[in-house]
């Protein structure tokens, strides 16, 4: 067993507990937090070098307490929980340490800095696990401190947007606990590689599979907010405090695209459904089944979420419905993917879905975060109160249009790639229905953005604009993720490898099993 990959998992637990254990000294928190924010990187690092995606990719489980599968506890290092962790990792101690500044010190003192890594708990935790019912405690661990997190404020607004968001995920994770026991009373195992190998072998009749896998879909769809499941987002996205909403566009929101390539695509995919099948799809798989309605949701998500976009007044609501836009892009080719024959095809499919993950995880993150620090300068995020920022504060507007050329897919940046690996992966598998989505959803990015921008940064400064002062370490943050992705972009070969491994990790089911089941390490 490979120790370093309960080392990430471990450095952001203790860090939870160090910050809660002092949350009356308010430096010594601070400096704790920041401390483990960069122990959780350097963690998530050694690890991903020891899975060395760019060469080896090895698969490493870890046994808790030495249980063996598919009886115990098991954590899983491959290539794909490496490329989700590593670009989760940085964007969280950014947001970390723009925390520092932009939480007053009594909201740090109070809970901040514990629940900040209690999320980072959960999410560590679901991107590694090798279980269905683990994943559903690493879900929750999640939410529960985003909850907190949602309604930091308190006010009756902030009330309102994190009420709504307690009750939709409290319902799907309840549909979540539903769904693992039915899959456990049907199949007897819920350790991800025994499931994968007991589906391989058609011991199971497909009926409940398919009912059950369905009832997990819905759930990982209200997570990743794509419509129609994206009722939360907008509210929760406004009322969270901007690091807090880098975190959820981000990061947390990727867990449930991470759900959907880890089952879908590594575990269901070797069940077989019969005269379920849909006609005109490629096979009888129960992934095959599933194209038709990620299509469906992709680009329901990128219509609503770039028609939502477009119509905004204030920068937040402006990028909440631009993140349900964005997600549409990230599943539009795990769409194309999962409807495919061709095994080329499926990994750029998967590997275009990754990148535009982290592209969006990047990009995003750094326009909250931007949104925040001309909330922290103006006093407000609305249209009608600003403009003229890019004279005022010229390095916080210009990181602001990095990143929204990063989303727009501007070349050299990294949502350039993105963008063309989609279109790419729409072309090779001959569908001019994706084309026309993807370009639709390309046309309302340029237009939500140009929007922003001319009533935003553009023009004369307003008179809040004029008495405003940016505070220079919220700027620098915002400077420093608008510089990765411009290095993300130049050094993007790596990136695609890195990609494509997380795709091939995701799609090698036998590889998958055979690292758990034989309880050590596959190359």
């Amino acid at each position: 067993m490979n120790q370093m990959v309960i080392a990430p998992l471990l450095v952001a637990l203790v860090t939870a507990i160090a910050t809660l254990l002092t949350r009356r000294f308010n430096r010594v928190q601070v400096a704790l937090s920041l401390a483990g924010g960069l122990g959780y990187v350097a963690a998530v690092y050694a690890l991903v070098a020891d899975v060395d995606p760019l060469g080896a990719a090895n698969t490493f489980s870890y046994q808790l307490s030495g249980w063996v599968a598919p009886y115990g506890i098991t954590l899983v290092a491959d290539s794909l929980s490496a490329f989700m962790l590593s670009f989760s990792a940085l964007i969280s101690l950014g947001a970390l340490a723009y925390s520092t500044v932009y939480v007053d010190a009594f909201g740090q003192r109070v809970s901040y800095h514990p629940l900040y890594h209690f999320m980072m708990v959960g999410v560590t935790g679901s991107f590694l696990t090798g279980d269905i019912f683990n994943l559903f405690v690493w879900f929750e661990v999640m939410l529960m401190s985003s909850y907190v997190l949602v309604v930091f404020y308190s006010g009756p607004q902030h009330t309102r947007a994190a009420l709504q968001y307690v009750v939709l995920n409290l319902v799907g994770s309840a549909v979540m606990l539903l769904a693992i026991g039915g899959l456990y009373s049907t199949t007897g195992t819920l350790n991800m590689a025994d499931l994968a190998q007991l589906l391989q072998s058609g011991g199971t009749a497909p009926a409940p599979v398919l009912g059950l896998s369905a009832l997990l879909f819905a759930v990982f769809a209200l997570k990743a907010g794509l419509v129609p499941f994206q009722f939360w987002v907008p509210a929760a996205y406004r009322a969270a405090p901007a690091p807090v909403s880098a975190m959820l566009a981000g990061v947390v929101k990727k867990v449930g695209v991470y759900a959907i390539v880890r089952l879908y695509f590594t575990i269901f995919s070797a069940a077989t459904i019969g005269e379920l099948a849909l006609p005109g799809f490629s096979g009888d798989s129960l992934l095959a089944f599933y194209g038709p309605i990620l299509f469906a949701m992709a680009t329901a998500s990128i219509l609503v979420g770039g028609f939502g976009a477009v119509g905004r007044d204030d920068i937040d609501g402006l990028l909440a419905y631009s993140s349900i836009g964005q997600v549409g892009f990230i599943v539009l080719p795990l769409a194309i993917a999962a409807t495919s024959g061709d095994s080329t095809i499926q990994t750029l499919g998967v590997a275009a879905a990754l990148v535009y993950a982290l592209n969006h995880g990047f990009a995003k993150g750094l326009l909250f975060l931007a949104s925040g620090a001309v909330y922290d300068t103006v006093g407000t995020t609305e249209f009608p109160d600003l403009g003229g920022l890019s004279e005022k504060a010229p390095v916080l507007s210009g990181s602001f249009f990095v990143g929204a050329l990063a989303l727009i897919g501007i070349p050299p940046l990294s949502g350039f790639f993105g963008k063309l690996l989609v279109f790419d992966a729409a072309g090779r598998a001959g569908s001019n229905l994706a084309l026309a989505v993807a370009l639709v959803g390309a046309i309302l990015t340029i237009a939500y953005f140009s929007r922003a921008w001319n009533r935003g940064f553009w023009g004369e400064p307003s008179l809040l604009v004029q008495h405003g002062d940016s505070r220079v370490s919220l700027v620098a943050v915002v400077l420093l993720l608008a510089v990765a992705i411009v290095v993300l972009g130049i050094g993007f070969d790596v990136v695609y490898r890195a990609a494509e491994a997380g795709a091939n990790a995701a799609l090698d089911r036998q590889a998958y099993i055979d690292s758990v089941l034989q309880g050590g390490e596959h190359a």
